[in-house]
């Protein structure tokens, strides 16, 4: 298998449609909040790149006690995916969402995170591979001899469990001190509190000593071709700029330097993943996504 420092994070559409042929697998992980009336199934059904198969994010994840979606699935359940999936281990998983960037990092992270290194977000997405003129389908999809795919390691240091973040809350993230510094991706208004959350019965704010990062942030907009708007994420430098701009030059640099570990949140772990991206693409290594998996909550107080 690739290790993780020579696989492209990001590909364009025109890479994508360059490595057809080449043992790729393409996923289609797109994903909508609870207050969407979109469908994400039934647009993969309608239209979707040529050969991609569809990713719910939401099955393919631990059964967690509180009912939470996408939590990170156990080793087997992930393995078995990837084999229905006619993933093999030396394959080059190809993932995208029809936001242009919203969702499919979140399974980028699950994929490096069980040690699949050779994967990949398509940026911009759908809407992107559409602007380019690439072909896609629709209709049921064909159907996939499933593999043998090895039971992954899972990599623990990649994730915070919930009595790690409640512990790493009390302590002042600086460079002398053993605590994450925790990046929260939601809206500056779901941050502090004065906008709803989407989901019923949650309480609004924050987690304590985290610092406010819109995950669109690191993102542009763009017009697709048929004038629906989409995202890719921004070049390097003002990728680096907004990190900046949200924790200060002097904060972001420690980062850089590996000095301060970053943990990123949101309001599921979904969108956090967008930020988890965007650092990584900044060389950042010392970074993990709080993901409230029952398994690993379990595993974390050993």
């Amino acid at each position: 298998m690739s290790t993780s420092s020579s696989v492209p994070l990001l590909l364009t559409p025109q890479q994508v449609h360059s490595l057809q042929g080449n043992k790729l697998s393409l996923l289609d992980a797109s994903w909508f909040m609870p207050n969407s009336p979109r469908q994400p199934q039934q647009e993969f059904l309608a239209k979707r790149i040529k050969g991609a198969q569809f990713l719910d994010l939401d099955v393919v994840a631990s059964h967690h006690e509180m009912g939470l979606k996408h939590m990170m699935p156990q080793e087997r359940v992930f393995a078995d995916a990837c084999a229905n999936f006619g993933i093999e281990h030396d394959s080059h998983v190809v993932i995208y969402d029809t936001h242009g960037i919203f969702s499919a990092p979140r399974a980028l992270f699950m994929f490096r995170t069980f040690g699949h290194y050779n994967s990949s977000v398509l940026d911009g997405g759908l809407p992107a591979w559409l602007a380019e003129g690439l072909p896609v389908e629709s209709g049921p999809t064909a159907r996939v001899t499933p593999t043998e795919y090895p039971t992954p390691t899972l990599r623990i240091d990649a994730l915070r469990s919930y009595d790690q973040i409640v512990a790493n809350s009390s302590i002042e993230p600086t460079a002398n001190a053993n605590a994450d510094l925790v990046l929260d991706a939601r809206s500056r208004g779901r941050y502090l509190g004065i906008d709803p959350e989407p989901r019923p019965g949650l309480s609004s704010g924050h987690i304590p000593r985290s610092l406010s990062l819109p995950f669109n942030m690191f993102l542009q907009e763009k017009e697709g071709v048929d004038g629906m708007k989409y995202t890719t994420f921004l070049p390097p430098a003002d990728v680096h700029n907004a990190l900046k701009e949200a924790i200060g030059a002097e904060r972001a640099d420690l980062v850089l330097k590996g000095v301060l570990p970053v943990t990123t949140t949101c309001g599921s772990g979904m969108t956090a993943g967008v930020l988890w991206l965007g650092l990584k693409i900044l060389g950042v290594e010392r970074l993990s996504i709080y993901d409230e998996a029952s398994f690993f909550r379990s595993l974390s107080c050993i």
